[in-house]
């Protein structure tokens, strides 16, 4: 895959600069060995989702990569580290393939982006010190590992931002080169080298491959004016992302290139879309084969071991054919095996050693003895090897005929009781096999196209937490601090009633009642949002009580020397309580001013929509619930991953198995 260039890694960092500046820094994910997802939250926008590839890529990026349940170690640092720190500042280093993210918590923290070689992405602390690499390197030059100052790569190559006419001149006289390999080599790459001596030749005449030594004063400045001309467009920002292609390339560029003249275009309003594009669809086929080879491995395991099974049960039965065949032949040649048993026994009484026995035996079958015709050896334990027919027999001398027999029978015995395991063992894989080339199916189905995150635009309640009730009245609650404040400043009107749950750390809930009155199915149902949307939630509650006020009696202004936090409220006057609301929600798709997803009490649920999931507080994370969620409701495609995520309450859950049983039960 492409690894972006000097001029790629400019633009880009520009353009992330001014979309991050001042964004607060989410959680951050680690897909794959070598890619790290930051995700940032920036004021008006929403999320923003920030790929960095070592030695490859960086840009934002609309195409959600699969995360590992267990997130690996340094996207858990970034998270204890940054999470919640602003940015100050994304810039590229000294025109290099190095990106430096500048943020602020605690203190001054820089995610570096190497983008070089293979690449790397490290934690610095305020004084440049690692906290951190994603990969540890020692170099001659560079040592990457923790609690050592870090060493930006020695700086080389031509900077079009800073540099001069006589410099650049310099360049050509100091190397023994051609001009095209003089210009890629000092930072441009093959594709910008050229072009530079593409627009030069505008100018005057000149070859790629001339000699520097050869090259005249009107060259040198032809030169000058066409790396000008090309990098002009950089300092005055007149770029033109785009993706290029012809039958045999595809590229992504933010200039128009004299290069790419006869390419078809595809161009994107920014950079960063550009390369989403590009990149994101390529890593994704990358991502599958690599993701196929890991199932083909186990896929494989199963085979072989159902071959080696296979094999063993084929031998059992080739053991049991045999043995009784053998057997079979030592009755058929009762007379003549025991006549050379009967010589070997006699030889023996009269101390002849089993060497000298074998040698009179092979003597008398060389002349021609007829007993001695079935003689092929004698070990040195005695037993004989005796060929008949085309059947090879081991005849134990010390042995009568018939035990010789029964000892191949006896083997055929244990070979046939073998058999019964070894059948059983081969359908338990054959079953594990399926099982795991299903599961196979079932995950490449779901990495094979990857799905654009499109941001939706959604209505004012769903930027908070809400519900319809069974009786169509709007229930709305916080889902922070800020969204607290909302609700109570912005939505709650005279006529409605505030809910709170009686535990630190709850959901603002209102309920617009549009001049109607509450009645007591309303304030259940309301309470039962309002206790689900609580620490009680996270804390593992089953129930929890939850007071309602009328809004007069809900302020902002605290008792004389006293402090409210953003988002809190003081409340005066009577409370009146819903004790023991229930801790358990339902999700499902709703048709409330068009199709969406709603999180609220069952009642509410059942009355709107036939299809839905009740969940509980248990041990389950968040994605991996999402998912059971998702493949459960998601009956026409209209949701994602996130979309699950974002209604979910704070804390692990559970799907609640016992109320769908009982359902079901019901039902039939």
């Amino acid at each position: 895959m492409k690894s972006m260039s000097n001029v790629d890694i400019f633009t880009i960092s520009n353009e992330l600069n001014n979309l991050l500046s001042g964004a607060r820094v989410d959680k951050s994910f680690q897909p794959t060995k070598d890619i790290v997802v930051m995700r940032f939250h920036v004021p008006g926008t929403g999320r923003i989702d920030l790929v960095m590839q070592c030695g490859s890529r960086i840009h934002t990026s609309q195409y959600p990569l699969e995360n590992p349940t267990t997130p690996p170690t340094f996207p858990m640092l970034l998270r204890k580290r940054v999470k919640g720190a602003h940015v100050e500042s994304i810039k590229q280093h000294n025109f290099d393939r190095v990106v430096e993210i500048k943020v602020k918590k605690d203190k001054y923290y820089t995610i570096i982006v190497e983008l070089f070689d293979k690449g790397n992405i490290i934690l610095l602390d305020d004084e440049n010190n690692i906290i951190l690499p994603l990969k540890r390197k020692r170099l001659s030059d560079r040592d990457i590992s923790s609690k050592i100052k870090y060493a930006f790569p020695e700086e080389r190559g031509i900077n079009p931002m800073t540099v001069t006419e006589e410099e650049f001149k310099d360049v050509f006289s100091d190397s023994e080169s051609d001009v095209v390999r003089t210009l890629a080599r000092n930072g441009l790459g093959s594709l910008y080298a050229e072009e530079v001596i593409k627009r030069a030749n505008e100018i005057c005449e000149l070859d790629k491959n001339t000699p520097n030594g050869e090259l005249n004063e009107k060259q040198l400045e032809g030169l000058y004016a066409g790396f000008k001309n090309l990098f002009d467009n950089l300092t005055e920002s007149k770029i033109k992302p785009q993706i290029v292609k012809s039958e045999s390339k595809e590229d992504v560029v933010a200039l128009d290139l004299k290069n790419y003249e006869d390419f078809e275009k595809t161009y994107f309003e920014t950079f960063n879309e550009a390369c989403d594009e590009f990149y994101s669809k390529k890593v994704n086929t990358s991502i599958k084969n690599i993701k196929e080879t890991a199932w083909n491995k186990k896929v494989n395991k199963f085979e072989k071991r159902l071959r080696l099974q296979q094999e063993t049960l084929d031998n059992f039965y080739k053991t049991i054919e045999d043995s009784q065949h053998k057997g079979e032949v030592i009755y058929s040649n009762y007379t003549i095996i025991e006549n050379i048993v009967n010589v070997v026994n006699q030889a023996r009484s009269k101390d002849y050693s089993f060497k000298d026995i074998g040698k009179t035996l092979k003597k008398a079958k060389k002349d021609g003895m007829a007993e001695a015709q079935i003689y092929e050896s004698i070990d040195k334990m005695g037993v004989l090897t005796l060929k008949i027919d085309d059947t090879t027999l081991n005849i134990d001398p010390s042995l009568t005929i018939p035990e010789n027999a029964e000892k191949y029978y006896e083997k055929a015995k244990k070979a046939k009781r073998k058999t019964k395991g070894a059948t059983i063992a081969i359908e338990n894989t054959k079953k594990q096999l399926e099982d795991i080339k299903a599961k196979k199916d079932v995950a490449m189905e779901n990495i094979a196209v990857p799905k654009k995150r499109v941001k939706k635009n959604l209505k004012w309640y769903e930027k908070l937490r809400w519900f319809l009730s069974s009786d169509g009245h709007l229930v709305i609650g916080g889902r922070d601090a800020n969204s607290n404040e909302s609700v109570v400043k912005k939505y709650l009107e005279p006529n409605d009633i505030y809910l709170h749950a009686d535990i630190h750390g709850a959901s603002s809930t209102a309920i617009k009642l549009n001049g109607d009155e509450a009645n007591d199915n309303l304030l259940k149902e309301s309470g039962e949002f309002a206790a689900s949307f609580s620490s009680a939630w996270s804390m593992g509650f089953s129930t929890q009580d939850v007071f309602w006020v009328n809004p007069d009696q809900v302020t902002k202004t605290p008792e004389s020397g006293e402090f409210l936090a953003k988002g809190s409220f003081v409340i005066r006057g009577h409370r009146n309580y819903i004790r023991g609301a229930r801790v358990k929600l339902a999700i499902g798709i709703v048709d409330y001013e068009g199709k969406r997803i709603m999180a609220g009490p069952i009642e509410a649920l059942e009355k709107h929509c036939e299809n839905y999931v009740v969940i509980k507080p248990g041990f389950t994370k968040k994605e991996a619930i999402a998912k059971k969620i998702i493949h459960k409701i998601n009956e026409d495609d209209l949701l994602t991953l996130d979309d699950i995520i974002r209604v979910l309450p704070a804390g692990k859950c559970d799907i609640d198995e016992e109320y769908h049983q009982r359902k079901k039960y019901e039902k039939n």
